[in-house]
């Protein structure tokens, strides 16, 4: 039988049931270990620890976001992330004449709601929203928010299982990109290898390396790793394959994504050596992947230099690439967090302090970016007045 590696003792201690649950996902990860022959890709590691049906953490019933679960986004923090953004999203509309708005991962779903009521209160409101999820626990977490909090929308609301043949309007990802498993490619003494993971003499899991066999990931590792010395990191190319995807379904409109990450200079910097992947945990962090598998959301940075090719791949023109700070600002939050009422008050200062975190460059607000990708050039774009960083890409 194999055994759960012992995590950090400073991280809280999962009770019974989610310890049993955690079990059974190790198992089933264990079983796809020795029908490989020893060796399982780092990929396909955190595809059965994310999405195993049934198991993996997007897959099950655990909380995930929020105080209660494992990490909390934007969305979550205020209304006034939504409020903000609906301002370039209406502009995106405008240039679409409103058709629809396609948005992958909706999380519980207060994106979607606290947008539509922005958009509707500025008689933006699109013909339709789309979600795309793949989280069962999740999409139905979604409807129940939805028909509770905005009933009038339930019939211009779809849940889809795949991207739409084409999109008329806008596409929105909220922290999608980081949660998509990556290749993990090291260098070593000069030789190429994939990283995976394996079982130990103790039987818990642990890190391996084997040659890389595939010539095409090689030959975008030379390409995107520094010159010389030893180094691992990551490699979406389902990700990039995902926005590319995307972007040739858009007929009009613009993709919006929002994530941490960094530009390819600064992604595949010399001194980050060992790559982005985190764990996240009752709102920890930590670089151990193994820390109770099917508990833990598995997350790694986005190369963003590589969104805006898989766009230009699928013929789409980057509009913007900007800190999520600048992005709000230039939608206009400050005047959005003043006009919530009077400045004395308990709710007024729980918001000052939801827009902190969000603009902070502590906190949210330098971590996280925005990049966006248009089909044509008429949309506005008043997120990126306050500063575009796109030269950086």
């Amino acid at each position: 039988m194999r055994r759960i590696r012992e995590p950090d003792p400073a991280l809280p201690e999962p009770g019974a049931g989610a310890r049993a649950h955690s079990a059974r996902v190790v198992a089933a990860i264990a079983g796809a270990i020795d029908a490989g022959g020893g060796f399982l890709p780092m990929r396909d590691y955190v595809a059965l620890a994310l999405h195993a049906p049934g198991l993996g953490y997007y897959a099950a019933g655990a909380h995930k976001l929020g105080a209660g679960g494992d990490f909390t986004t934007a969305p979550e923090l205020s209304p006034l992330f939504a409020t903000a953004i609906a301002t370039q999203v209406a502009a995106i509309l405008e240039s679409t004449g409103r058709r629809e708005i396609v948005e992958l991962g909706a999380g519980t779903g207060r994106l979607a709601i606290d947008l539509l009521r922005a958009l509707d209160a500025e008689g933006a409101a699109p013909a339709r929203y789309a979600i795309l999820e793949t989280s069962p626990d999740l999409r139905e977490r979604q409807r129940t928010a939805i028909a509770r909090e905005l009933p009038a929308w339930q019939a211009r609301v779809a849940w889809l299982d795949a991207p739409p043949a084409t999109i008329d309007g806008a596409v929105l990802m909220n922290e999608v990109l980081d949660a998509i498993p990556p290749h993990v490619v090291a260098r070593i003494d000069g030789a190429w290898h994939e990283r995976g993971v394996t079982v130990g003499r103790d039987g818990a899991f642990t890190l391996a390396d084997r040659a890389l066999a595939d010539p095409a990931l090689e030959a975008v590792a030379r390409e995107r790793f520094p010159p010389e010395g030893d180094y691992a990191s990551e490699i979406n190319l389902s990700a990039e394959a995902l926005v590319e995807d995307l972007g040739r379904r858009l007929t009009h409109g613009a993709i919006v994504a929002i994530d941490y990450g960094f530009p390819r200079r600064e992604y595949y910097h010399p001194e980050r050596r060992a790559g982005t992947m985190m764990a996240h945990y009752r709102h920890r962090a930590t670089s151990d992947p193994f820390v109770w598998p099917g508990l833990a959301d598995l997350t790694a940075h986005v190369d963003f230099t590589a969104v805006a090719e898989a766009g230009a791949r699928a013929g789409l023109g980057v509009a913007g690439f900007a800190s999520q700070a600048s992005f709000l600002i230039g939608c206009g939050i400050l005047g959005k967090l003043a006009a919530t009422g009077d400045p004395a008050s308990g709710a007024y200062l729980r918001e000052v302090s939801a827009v902190q975190t969000l603009l902070s460059p502590a906190e949210m607000g330098e971590l996280f970016k925005v990049i966006a990708l248009e089909r044509g050039e008429a949309i506005r774009w008043p997120a990126f007045a306050s500063g575009d960083a796109s030269h950086r890409l």
